[in-house]
């Protein structure tokens, strides 16, 4: 089936020059969103790739068991607040989640903040909800069609009344209040020249940290932290446990390391009205730490000091001097500290990963002693809540056949057991139908990549499967089971095997595996992506034209690149809001922050390990003899202000002009632009159903999988 595609018009006069090395950029004049030239590829894009996609023939089977599938109740742990218990639950296909609250865990519940009654198309969503310490105030941030500008607001948190305090520009901000409820900390940029509604490209610079008085406007806010010094750097407060101290911490990217500054509220005679006297406690940006809790002066960080794979120090304010700082809990041989939290005044709930997989344990803050194990399955934790103070705690687990089970451990009853507090059970879904198993396969330098394998109970590898092999790879962002019914209706109905492969990038074994995935690295995780499909070829569970890879963000980088390396490894690909443009990344938006993860093309050095792999950079120009693509299916949104989708509009219209003009090529090279959405977050249900079910039904159509009842 040959493809007509639209023609972009090729500027051959625009050339770039990185150190003395020319790079062309025709399709540049696609980086302005609001171009009528940009908006008429946009739509030209759509009308060849929407009725493709809806004609597909599984389609509106997919779509309605996954809509069917997908409505089951979802509930997140509960936490306690000034008495009451507060939880998100959404009924099954609503839009957004709704926060209740109950007086008690056996009480009724109600209402207390509902996002779906803010847009009729559910694309208001909430990103931030903060109640004050006792309850007095509820903080909310909401942001608009996906995008990552958050506008904050205040209710009274007893009656629900709409205080008339609003706070603008925020955007990658903390949200923490200070004990007495007078108000809080946050971060918001600038004013900036042009729109600011998620569809700019403009970088995001001088982030600023406020404090804001409840009852006031946001042209009073205090600035409590700026460095006019360093633009791009990023900040954040907790409030410790006592309310005594406000923790900064500054970031310079997405590395995880940070600066730790503190202030003693108590010596603010007439509380916050200015620049806060900030104690640099550490002023470089060596390693991550993290506030877990404080005991008086003396603090407990977790940290990767010294320790990839993370430990907890104690560090103790009266004697701040580095000699002085003691380890709490030593770096364990092979696994990951996780996360860790306070319980119970003296307790330390602390997560282990083991292999990608989560471990549940509890310590004793004064010695750091291990107490005991917390049983838990093969799987993820995805949800805690708990606080120094309350003796209980909530943990919620989910696995890739396991929607989520949330227990209830209550420390101040004699021999504590952990209890089910709710488990959720989906119609139609039967875990036993699923075997899960975890592989370990060498990827091309010999190193040992772990990859999950979901599947039908028994079956034959005979090399006939359809594989969905999912990736990610970067900013230490560990890939552990997850629930996704997509990919269940996957196995179940089109007969396939997921894969995940945890490569190197992400944080599965701590930093070392992070650096290893990484600037000069970055090609390890192509590797391992490579090397993933070519085990599942050799142990026979696929052939390659079976073989449908998929990643979004960094992970729609990890599939562009390996189609451009091993084209004729996959019969399908599907690359979801990429980084394309390796070369001009740092130049829109938050890039500049992911400089640390794949270096910058200012630099000499950077620029031959960015130009050697940038997927926009290494397609054929021209068709090539005997060069076949796989179907491709490229996925962005318009307001998009993480990746912004230029990156993608560039790479699709060089993909289509090289591979697209190519007699040879049969299988489709798409792109599917949605609008009033953005990078993810907060996506309503039902963008959320439909792009699934867009996804897998180009998978179903370009690999020839039929529906199975």
């Amino acid at each position: 089936m040959a493809f007509k595609y639209p023609v972009a018009r090729r500027d051959e006069s625009k050339v770039d020059e990185y150190h003395g090395v020319k790079v062309p950029d025709p399709y540049w004049w696609l980086e302005d969103p609001d171009s009528e030239e940009t908006k008429a590829f946009v739509e030209e894009q759509n009308k060849l790739t929407m009725p493709f996609l809806d004609e597909c023939a599984v389609r509106p089977l997919f779509h309605q068991r996954l809509t069917e599938l997908y409505d089951y109740p979802k509930y997140s742990c509960p936490y306690k607040r000034g008495g009451r218990y507060f939880y998100f639950h959404n009924q099954g296909l609503q839009n957004q989640d709704v926060l209740y609250v109950q007086d008690s865990l056996e009480s009724p519940a109600s209402v207390f903040f509902d996002p779906n009654t803010l847009s009729e198309d559910g694309t208001v969503a909430l990103k931030m909800a903060r109640l004050s310490e006792e309850c007095e105030y509820f903080a909310y941030g909401l942001s608009s069609a996906g995008s990552d500008w958050v506008t904050v607001r205040f209710l009274k948190a007893d009656d629900l009344t709409q205080l008339p305090d609003v706070l603008e520009r925020v955007k990658f901000s903390c949200l923490a209040w200070t004990h007495d409820a007078r108000g809080v900390f946050y971060n918001c940029y600038p004013l900036q020249e042009g729109k600011a509604d998620g569809t700019e490209t403009t970088s995001n610079l001088n982030q600023k940290l406020y404090y804001h008085v409840i009852g006031t406007s946001q042209s009073e806010d205090v600035l409590v932290a700026e460095f006019p010094d360093h633009p791009k750097w990023h900040s954040g407060v907790t409030v410790s446990d006592d309310g005594r101290y406000a923790v900064l911490s500054i970031t310079e990217g997405c590395e995880p390391v940070n600066q730790l500054w503190y202030c003693d509220l108590q010596q603010l005679p007439n509380g916050i009205t200015g620049l806060l006297p900030w104690v640099k406690l550490v002023d470089n940006f060596e390693a991550q730490y993290s506030y877990i809790t404080n005991e008086g002066s003396v603090f407990t960080f977790r940290t990767n000091l010294n320790a990839p794979r993370y430990k907890l120090i104690n560090i103790d304010l009266q004697k701040p001097a580095p000699e002085h700082w003691s380890t709490l809990i030593p770096q364990h041989e092979k696994d990951v500290l996780g996360f860790v939290a306070c319980v119970n005044q003296h307790h330390l709930l602390v997560n282990y990963v083991h292999d990608v997989k989560d471990i549940l344990q509890l310590y004793e803050l004064s010695s750091g002693q291990l107490l005991r194990d917390l049983p838990l399955d093969v799987g993820t934790v995805v949800g805690i809540s708990c606080k120094k103070k309350h003796s209980d705690f909530f943990y919620k687990f989910t696995s890739f056949t396991t929607p989520g089970i949330i227990y209830h451990y209550d420390l101040s009853v004699p021999n504590p057991e952990p209890t089910i507090f709710r488990q959720v059970e989906v119609k139609g879904i039967q875990p036993a139908d699923y075997e899960t198993v975890q592989v370990f396969y060498p990827s091309k330098d010999g190193t040992k990549i772990p990859m999950f394998l979901v599947h039908a109970q028994g079956i034959k590898r005979d090399g006939s499967h359809p594989v969905f092999l999912y990736g990610y790879g970067g900013f230490e962002n560990s890939i552990q089971p997850y629930y996704n019914v997509a990919y269940l209706l996957f196995v179940r109905h089109l007969g396939g095997i997921l894969a995940v492969a945890n490569i190197r990038g992400g944080g599965e074994y701590g930093q070392t595996w992070h650096k290893a995935g990484s600037l000069g690295n970055k090609q390890n995780c192509f590797d391992d992506f490579q090397c993933a499909a070519e085990f599942l070829i050799r142990e026979q569970y696929t052939s390659a034209s079976r073989i449908a890879i998929n990643g979004a963000s960094n992970g729609g980088l990890l599939v562009a690149a390996s189609v451009n390396q091993r084209p004729e490894l996959f019969g399908c690909a599907v690359a979801e809001v990429g980084v394309m443009d390796m070369l001009k990344f740092h130049k829109f938006t938050i890039g500049h922050a992911w400089t640390t993860d794949y270096g910058c093309s200012d630099d000499a050095e950077q620029f031959q390990w960015l130009i050697k792999y940038s997927p926009l950079h290494n397609l054929p120009p021209a068709p090539r003899e005997g060069l076949q693509y796989p179907a491709i299916l490229l996925l962005t949104a318009d307001h998009d202000d993480r990746v912004v989708p230029l990156h993608t509009l560039k790479y699709c219209a060089a993909l289509q002009r090289g591979m697209g003009s190519s007699p040879g090529q049969r299988q489709p090279l798409l792109l599917r632009v949605d609008t009033r959405s953005g990078h993810g977050a907060g996506k309503p249900t039902a963008k959320a159903i439909l792009e699934d079910t867009h996804i897998f039904s180009f998978i179903a159509q370009t690999l020839g999988l039929s529906w199975r009842e």
